[in-house]
């Protein structure tokens, strides 16, 4: 038992440092990798973990059932979020929001017209922010523009274009296959649809590269 663990934590920390290589030499520096300790989480997520510092946080149980390949594009989308900015921040709105109708009492209880009317505008704005984080449409677009970013990344670490396409498809494929949450598989469809549209397109411009401007 003692040897099945030390090798199964042998090859976990082989899986980090070789993910860790898969990045772009310019993220090497402050993007870090490593597996999650968190109960029930979710298969690859990054989170700021200080000023100019991120860290990738990989389920590795369920990532070991991934073919390679599929491990692969679903690191660099993650990547690709990072390079999108678009990974989840310290939020500073509910604070705001708290502050603000907290705020919003106070100075009616006292009448003061022009701290009322300054607690009610940070209300606006960290309601509106939180509205803006929280958009189904704006976050399946985010992941959309991630996975473009992905077949980038893979190109540029070897793949051809066609296999990238493959290889990210099938890895979404798995996903939708695999998740119990309905919102979630819903979600990882509409990025596969997104994705075969995309292959469609640079398949057809490479067919046609003087009658296409994409």
């Amino acid at each position: 038992m003692t040897s099945y663990a030390a090798s199964s934590a042998k090859a976990e920390m082989s899986e980090l440092r070789r993910l860790k290589s898969l990045l772009p030499p310019e993220l090497q520096s402050w993007v870090t990798v490593e597996g999650t300790t968190e109960v029930n989480p979710a298969l690859i997520r990054s989170e700021e973990i200080g000023k100019d510092q991120v860290e990738i946080q990989i389920d590795l149980i369920k990532w070991d059932a991934l073919a390679m390949d599929q491990r692969n594009l679903l690191f660099w989308h993650e990547v690709g979020r990072i390079q999108n900015d678009t990974i989840p921040k310290d939020g500073w709105e509910m604070a705001a929001l708290a502050i603000g109708l907290g705020g919003a009492v106070g100075e009616l209880w006292v009448q003061d017209g022009l701290l009322l009317v300054l607690a009610l505008a940070l209300c606006g704005v960290s309601g509106w922010r939180l509205y803006q984080k929280n958009n189904g449409e704006k976050q399946l677009r985010e992941l959309i523009d991630a996975d473009e970013k992905a077949i980038a990344l893979a190109t540029r670490f070897g793949y051809s274009l066609p296999n990238a396409y493959k290889s990210l498809a099938s890895a979404l494929k798995t996903l939708v296959d695999n998740t119990p949450s309905k919102r979630q598989r819903s979600r990882y469809e509409a990025r596969l649809s997104a994705l075969k549209r995309s292959a469609n397109k640079a398949k057809n411009k490479s067919k046609n590269p003087e009658n296409n401007d994409y």
